[in-house]
């Protein structure tokens, strides 16, 4: 952080705000996963009765443009983010209405 306030906001790219929203989403998105599995990544849950199940990817459209957005699986149960799928409804509503 402090290397961005070092080099001026004129300095920061598009690709430094891409890979900061990329690298936030991903890090949101595994700990909410985290938290309904009840056990971190590569581990069992307390209980035995679920785990992580590596991931799976959709592109998610920015400002900043579309970003990959890695998406936790469950052995038991399904994890989606709904502020996902609430972004892409209105994207969609909004482009159906123009």
């Amino acid at each position: 952080m402090s290397l961005i306030r070092a080099a001026g906001p004129s300095a920061a790219s598009p690709d430094l705000l891409h890979e900061l929203l990329s690298t936030f989403i991903d890090a949101l998105m595994g700990a909410e996963g985290d938290a309904i599995c009840g056990a971190p990544d590569g581990q069992p849950s307390p209980n035995g009765t679920n785990s992580r199940n590596g991931y799976h990817h959709r592109d998610f459209d920015t400002r900043a443009g579309t970003i990959d957005v890695a998406i936790p699986k469950l052995r038991s149960g399904s994890y989606f983010p709904d502020w996902l799928v609430e972004r892409r409804r209105r994207a969609e509503q909004a482009q159906r209405a123009w």
